[in-house]
């Protein structure tokens, strides 16, 4: 398997609760992070309390610009309302994300952390030369986000 150990950071001109709160919603990303196909919930995890949203599962169906597709399942490990999101990944790849949330002059930064492997034949396959292209697309697919959360958090706050 081939790993990998991504880090993107944002920089939002938006309160961090605002945020938080589009972060939290993997359901609504496809209507503004461009490359996301579609988003299941599979498990709705804890209902109440403070382990509200632990355990709930999402699956999502990527589309790279390189042309290829990813689809995974992360399961929701840990929750620190609006600082913190980490989940465990499954399926096309394996490992976890960790969405870390920070107040800032302006706004909030936003660093992504993605350790995972691969689970594709093919994609373990090509690593070896092909990783420096696997960086770009994951990378292109942060900036995708990037774009579309500013924009729908702009749209918030008009």
């Amino acid at each position: 398997m081939a790993n990998y150990d991504l880090i993107t950071c944002w920089q939002l001109a938006a309160p961090i609760d605002l945020v938080y709160r589009a972060i939290s919603q993997p359901l609504l990303w496809p209507r503004w992070w461009q490359g996301l196909r579609r988003v299941e919930l599979l498990d709705a995890g804890a209902e109440q309390g403070c382990q509200a949203g632990i355990g709930r599962i999402y699956r999502y169906h990527w589309r790279s610009r390189l042309g290829y597709s990813l689809c995974f399942d992360i399961r929701v490990a840990r929750l620190n309302a609006p600082w913190l999101i980490v989940g465990q990944a499954s399926g096309d790849v394996e490992g976890w994300g960790c969405w870390q949330l920070t107040e800032v002059a302006g706004g909030t930064r936003v660093r992504y952390r993605w350790r995972v492997c691969t689970r594709r034949r093919w994609m373990n396959l090509a690593a070896p030369l092909a990783r420096p292209l696997f960086v770009w697309s994951h990378d292109a697919m942060m900036e995708n986000g990037a774009r579309g959360l500013s924009r729908l958090l702009q749209t918030a706050r008009s």
